[in-house]
């Protein structure tokens, strides 16, 4: 499975104090979470119980009937490999503890006590309970076992070093320094959370954004597990509100105010946890005073689910939400734009210059172009927007080419290429019949070289307009197209170009004739356009068939650089995103003219121009991909082999 974990909250059905009542439910839903795979499951807070006990916690019937039913627990799980998390009230020595108890196939492996004691507004725990740090014992007896006790607990999986479990209860996590702070940086990557938080209107969308921040400043999956409404309703509502969260991201939530028995279940990534704190360095400060803990081992081998509860975006570059997406379009584009005018303006420029083919990437330069001319309060008319033709120019895009300039109002200036690339083949000795290489990258150079010389004549500096794609596959002439004085779209993918160039053309911002040309362009096959067209006069020569389609590249880009994951990973995910759509052989294959290509093509990648970062993933050697120009993909191809 990848070192996917399943986790689970459970919420069971509560009768107030009614312990044999409450023990029924959760062997209910520990049963149910073993016939689902769970690896483990979280209980409320003082599950045992119930949270709203109030001074029947001081009643020694109660005490004892809630280690009555956690023996009855015990026993159930024996022959069971899941974690399971308890919530009970334990006296120890002259204090009652809220604890959190985690046990496996019928042995207890720690006792962990709150921290922070609520004692608030409708909070009045410290009548009934003691912080966790006034004890001074380290053990306990419980149930006939001698157990650690404490809030030092970590629970390690010897099996599955990446699998690391910290503990703590409700109010810590409203506390200014979670505990489960500490807990991540020493190690704990998956944080469970066994909580009574009562209702207030806004207390979910607040309760969401916290548990989501928390994993995501401790780079792990937390597990946020709340009592349901059948606590006391005399000054309180609870409705049973369940999360897991992953690095910020909310991969499960309950259903709020049910009266069944709910679990809230997810596959975790451990492997993306452990990838994700090793390039952070605070995981890794050695200045840093940590409170000592015990690490507690248990074994627990890697659970095979006949399914994967993990939602896999076959686009991970676009929200999954349409709501989102007018306000990730509009902060790229301020990402893009606030660059190129801090460029414009730095340089003293009075032109930016950019070759216009008609096709996406020079169409979204070009827009940015426009944005950034507003933005600093020019005339647009500052932008040379260069058409060059040449021997595989469609009628199509150069129209479009043309219509969008003329639309947007910049500067438009045509030059054909063509009469200096037949001169170029001459002067080398090269048969403009033979449609190789050079044919094909002397254009290039061509049009690159008439941008620079443009730029020279008008005080101006190039704006290049390849994309992160393009970047990733080398599919740019070397000191071509490759090359600018500022890469605009140096950090956008080019699903996410199609994307952003669509956000214009539907949103109203532009003229009609700007939107109709728009989205023709976004109609039109991708194409560098350097072989010429077929009889018809269409495009003959399309980018995809020869590399792949760009959505598979940008998914494997993703998660090789993002997570670092290991092709035989990637092609799982690959198979989960885009099931119905390609067939395994169809992502191997490309998968390995990825790995093949995004290789070979590093030394292009080590002379980029600048250009801004929009997004988690950029491949400049001066941010975020240090790769050495001669690395072998030999390892990452031979995996690829196996997997025919």
């Amino acid at each position: 499975m990848f070192s996917l974990y399943r986790v689970a909250a459970a919420s069971p059905q509560i009768r107030v104090a009614d312990v044999a009542f409450l023990q029924e439910q959760m062997i209910n839903l520990m049963e149910k979470a073993n016939e689902q795979k769970v690896s483990l499951l979280v209980f409320p807070e003082l599950s045992l119980s119930s949270y709203t006990c109030g001074d029947l916690f001081f009643q020694s019937s109660l005490l004892s009937q809630c280690q009555v039913a956690l023996s009855a627990l015990l026993d159930h799980s024996k022959g069971s490999s899941m974690i399971t998390a308890v919530g009970m009230p334990l006296a120890v020595s002259n204090a009652l503890y809220n604890c959190a108890v985690f046990f496996q196939d019928g042995f207890i492996l720690g006792v962990v006590p709150k921290t922070h004691i609520p004692n608030y507004q409708e909070f009045y725990e410290k009548r009934w309970f003691a912080s966790g740090l006034q004890c001074q014992k380290t053990s306990v007896c419980l149930c006939g076992q001698m157990v650690p006790f404490g809030t030092d607990l970590l629970f390690t999986n010897t099996a599955q070093p990446e699998l690391t479990i910290g503990a703590e209860i409700c109010e810590d996590l409203w506390a200014p320094i979670p505990p489960s702070s500490f807990q991540a940086l020493q190690g704990a990557t998956v944080l469970v959370n066994l909580s009574a938080s009562n209702e207030l209107a806004t207390k979910p969308d607040y309760r969401r954004q916290l548990v989501a921040q928390q994993s995501a400043a401790t780079v792990s999956a937390y597990v946020y597990a709340s009592s349901s409404m059948g606590e006391s309703t005399q000054d309180t509502v609870f409705s049973g509100h369940c999360l897991i969260s992953e690095n910020g991201a909310l991969l499960a939530e309950s259903q709020r105010f049910q009266q069944e028995n709910q679990l809230t279940i997810a596959d975790v990534d451990l492997e993306l946890l452990a990838n994700d704190r090793r390039k952070n360095t605070s995981f890794s400060q050695p200045e840093l005073t940590l409170p000592p803990v015990r690490r507690i081992s248990f074994t627990q081998n890697e659970t095979t689910a006949d399914d994967c509860l993990r939602t896999v975006l076959p686009h991970p570059f676009i929200p999954k939400e349409d709501s989102f997406l007018h306000a990730r379009c509009e902060d790229i584009f301020r990402i893009q734009v606030a660059g190129l005018a801090k460029r414009f303006l730095h340089t003293h420029a009075k032109t930016m210059v950019l070759g216009i083919s008609g096709g996406l990437d020079s169409t979204l330069a070009l827009l940015v172009a426009a944005k950034a001319c507003d933005f600093i309060g020019v005339d647009r008319s500052v932008i040379l927007g260069v058409t060059m033709p040449g021997f595989g120019t469609t009628d199509r895009t150069y129209q479009n080419a043309l219509a969008l300039m003329d639309a947007l109002g910049v500067t438009k200036r045509e030059i054909s290429i063509a009469n200096a690339a037949l001169q170029h083949f001459q002067d080398i000795g090269h048969d403009p019949q033979i449609h190789d290489v050079t044919y094909e990258n002397t254009q290039a150079r061509e049009r690159t070289q008439v941008l620079m010389d443009l730029a020279n004549c008008n005080n101006g500096f190039v704006i290049g307009t390849g994309d992160l794609s393009e970047l990733a596959l080398g599919w740019a002439t070397y000191n071509g197209d490759h090359m600018s004085m500022y890469g605009v779209n140096a950090g956008v993918p080019k699903t996410l170009v199609r994307v952003l160039v669509r956000h214009v053309a539907q949103s109203g911002t532009v003229s009609a004739e700007a939107s109709r040309v728009l989205e023709d362009v976004l109609d039109t096959p991708v194409s560098p356009e350097l072989l010429p067209p077929d009889n018809d006069g269409n495009i003959q020569q399309k980018t995809e068939d020869i590399v792949g389609p760009y959505e598979l590249h940008d998914f494997f880009l993703y998660y090789v650089v993002r997570f670092g994951f290991s092709p035989a990973k990637i092609l799982y995910l690959a198979q989960l995103a885009f099931t119905g759509q390609y067939d395994r052989q169809t992502l191997l294959k490309w998968l390995k003219n990825f790995y093949r290509r995004f290789f070979q093509q590093q030394f292009k990648r080590s002379c980029l121009p600048d250009g801004p970062k929009v997004g988690t993933i950029s491949l400049s050697p001066r941010g975020d991909w240090r790769m050495p120009s001669d690395a072998e993909s030999t390892l990452w191809l031979a995996q690829l082999e196996t997997l025919e």
